[in-house]
Formats: C-alpha cells, sequence, structure tokens
C-alpha cells in the first residue's frame, strides 16, 4: 500500500507550495481535486486537456517533488434534479475522466448523487424508509429512471476511456453502504466500484472489516478519516444528526482525523481487512477534523499510518 493525501486539505496552498508540504511530509500519491467538491484548487483541467504540452509541463512539476498522482476527485451530484446543477456536476466527470486517460491516471472519484422527487422537482430528496409507501415507490423510481440510466452510460464512458469510477458511499446520495453500491454496479458497469471511507460508514453501525470483505474486488480507492462519537448524545438523540459539524460538543459524531474516533487497533484491523480483500492502492488522508488544524491533523495522520501501513508483498507461507 501507499500513503496518499487529497489534496483539497490545502486548497489555500498554490501548486508547488502544496507539493512542497506533501514531500515533506513522506507522502507518496495525490488525490486531485478536479472540480465539484473540492474545486480544481491546484490544477486547471481545461488547460490541461488543450495542451498536451502544458500536462508534460504539470506532470514534470509533479516529479521534481517526487509525487505521483492516485487518482482525481470531482465530488458533485450529475443526477440533481436541477438540469443546470446536474450539467454542471456531469461536465467535471466527464472531463475528470478525459484529463485521468490523458495523465494516465486510473481512478476518478466522486458521489453517486441523488435525484428529486420527481421530474420538475428543485432539491435532492434522500429517502431512509420504506414508509408510508410514496416513498418506497419514489425509490424506485429515483433508481430505475435516473441513476441507473445515467451511471450506464456514464460508466461506458470511463470505460471506454480506460478510467474506472470510484463512487464514494456518502449518506444523502443514492449509494451510501454496501448494498446500494453493489446495486449500481451490478446495474450499469464494472468499471464502477466504490471509495472506501470509513468515516461515512462508521456513524451508520457498520463494522468496516465486514464491510470490506462484503467489497472484495470493488474497492478502487481508499480515504483515511475517522469518526468520534458522543455517547450522551447518541444515546439521547441517535446517530440521524442535523446540526452544523462544528457544534462538535451537541453532535451525536463527528468526522476526526485518523486515531482520534478509533484507535491504532482499530485501524490495523481496516488495512488487514483490505490487504485480505486484495486492495493494494493507495489510502489517501482526508482531513475534516474541527479541532485539529489541517497541518496538526494530517501530520497526526501521517504518522499512525507510516506505522501501521503494508509496505511489502505478503510474506511466503513457509511455515504452511
Amino acid at each position: 500500500m501507499k500513503l496518499g493525501i487529497l489534496t483539497a486539505v490545502y486548497e489555500k496552498l498554490m501548486l508547488e507550495p502544496m507539493l512542497a508540504k506533501v514531500a515533506e511530509l513522506g507522502i507518496e500519491q495525490i488525490e486531485l481535486g478536479t472540480g465539484g467538491w473540492p474545486r480544481s484548487a491546484h490544477v486547471s483541467v481545461d488547460d490541461l486537456l488543450a495542451s498536451k504540452d502544458c500536462s508534460r509541463e504539470f506532470l514534470g512539476t509533479l516529479s521534481h517533488f517526487g509525487c505521483t498522482i492516485s487518482a482525481l476527485s470531482c465530488h458533485g451530484n450529475p443526477i440533481h434534479p436541477n438540469p443546470s446543477i446536474a450539467a454542471r456536476y456531469d461536465e467535471a466527470f466527464r472531463k475528470s475522466v478525459l484529463l485521468a486517460e490523458r495523465l494516465g491516471v486510473p481512478t476518478v472519484v466522486t458521489f453517486s448523487g441523488c435525484p428529486g422527487d420527481a421530474a420538475a422537482s428543485k432539491t435532492p430528496n434522500w429517502v431512509t424508509t420504506p414508509w408510508p409507501p410514496e416513498f418506497g415507490e419514489l425509490l424506485e423510481w429515483q433508481w430505475e429512471k435516473i441513476a441507473i440510466p445515467y451511471w450506464r452510460e456514464a460508466g461506458e464512458f470511463a470505460r471506454s476511456h480506460g478510467v474506472r469510477v470510484a463512487i464514494e458511499a456518502h449518506p444523502g446520495f443514492l449509494v451510501y453502504n454496501v448494498e446500494t453500491l453493489h446495486r449500481l454496479r451490478n446495474a450499469t458497469s464494472e468499471a464502477i466500484g466504490i471509495n472506501f471511507d470509513p468515516s461515512h460508514l462508521y456513524w451508520q453501525g457498520m463494522h468496516i472489516p465486514t464491510a470490506i470483505a462484503a467489497l472484495k474486488g470493488t474497492i478502487f480507492n481508499v480515504h483515511a478519516k475517522d469518526v468520534a462519537f458522543s455517547r450522551h448524545n447518541m444515546d439521547t438523540n441517535g446517530v440521524l444528526d442535523t446540526k452544523s459539524y462544528l457544534r462538535v460538543s451537541e453532535r451525536s459524531w463527528s468526522f476526526r482525523t485518523v486515531g482520534f474516533g478509533h484507535g491504532e487497533v482499530e485501524w490495523r484491523e481496516i488495512l488487514s481487512a483490505l490487504r485480505m480483500a486484495g486492495y493494494d492502492g493507495v489510502v489517501s488522508i482526508e482531513h475534516e477534523d474541527p479541532l485539529a488544524s489541517t497541518d496538526e491533523g494530517v501530520r497526526m495522520a501521517v504518522e499512525l499510518l507510516k506505522r501501521i501501513m503494508f509496505r511489502e508483498p505478503a510474506a511466503e507461507a513457509w511455515w504452511v
């Protein structure tokens, strides 16, 4: 496995200062934002697509700092019910696929998206219960009429350009757990897999190594981000929480840097489960901890992951 970082955490830095910081931390690979969430702070997608010379110069700059690109990140909602919003995210996705092909990047990371409740809707509508009956009917309409047709074509577009699509399972969108990822993949394309982020699964009550095993063969990218629970707030109000992420003391759960929600033993179990599932790619640090500065949060995540990550092939079973 290799250590990486989602460069959106350093969006206030220009490209070369960001690369210098990454290199100083000993991070080997970068996941670049190319539109949507996060914005493309370190790359001009249009310029790179317009000029092969510009692309070569860009890759040369990365090489100078010892960095290579693990994935392009264009999180968005390409099936948003507002056509202009959907078109903007779809454009960012397709440009990211074309740029990945040009730069030799294997994976584009994004969200599945979520439609509204009818063709004339203005905002997404995420269904989390089958009752009252219209909720179940709406969910089937969202999948069968909107999501599957879009991702069948978009998955084929990516596959035709030699690029994989890593869907980040995230509440608020149609793909938010193991079951929904498999539903989308099975109905569309094998070019679609998952961007595995434990932080979005922990608070839903999932056991992370079990989820990893169930996703064997479909894990295209991994984010390293943690979640911590407030036992009192969770016991009082459960895990569904719409309060601002900044109101940490009032929330049932909060995003934390690696090791501040679950300890080293649990992160060792996660990395072991990834290896058993055949994943030997990049583990990309994502910092969204409201209690730690970016520099401090990233540094602590790097220190823990460097200490426990598998760096070499598994041992030969000479003892069997």
